[in-house]
């Protein structure tokens, strides 16, 4: 009975330390990690340039574009705790303090924005910024046998690119 349990013990534990609790390399998820903190940190920017649209947005498009801004924004929000806890999932620690939000982003802080067609191109520039910075992970997640991440990215590449259509097709109008 004993050689029983001791097999099982044997057989449910991960005693290679190279590896993370999914099975991937810790070396490589290192640097996967740290791409997907800049895009947390990048989530966060665009998150905080989104809600202040919603909030100041003024002019004709008002009606429109108030609650779109709100759909984005809430949508930011889910995506951001879903990369956040991919960052956990490969062993890692996300980002959660401003200061490293700013640190490791590439979008700017976009103030006191009230025009909408103002505000639409700041969703458009923040959504190609995401789009460019997403396909980067996704190409070092794959390289590195990561598909979770990969698909986790690939699927918001996907839904930004049709917004980004969207938001452009309102500011040929």
């Amino acid at each position: 009975m004993s050689n029983a349990t001791n097999n099982t013990t044997t057989t449910n534990s991960n005693n290679n330390d190279s590896t993370n609790q999914i099975g991937l390399e810790k070396a490589d998820m290192s640097h996967v990690i740290a791409k997907l903190n800049g895009l947390l940190s990048s989530y966060h920017m665009f998150y905080i340039n989104v809600r202040g649209y919603h909030w100041n947005v003024k002019g004709e498009h008002f009606f429109s574009l108030h609650p779109k801004f709100e759909e984005l924004y809430t949508a930011l929000q889910i995506q951001i705790d879903e990369i956040a806890e991919r960052i956990l999932t490969l062993g890692g620690t996300p980002f959660h303090a401003y200061s490293d939000f700013t640190q490791h982003t590439g979008i700017s802080e976009d103030k006191n924005v009230k025009d909408g067609n103002t505000c639409v191109r700041g969703v458009v520039t923040g959504l190609q910024e995401l789009i460019e910075e997403q396909r980067q992970v996704s190409a070092l997640a794959a390289e590195n046998e990561d598909q979770g991440s990969a698909d986790l990215v690939d699927a918001y590449v996907q839904e930004q690119e049709k917004l980004v259509w969207m938001y452009n097709a309102f500011l040929a109008q």
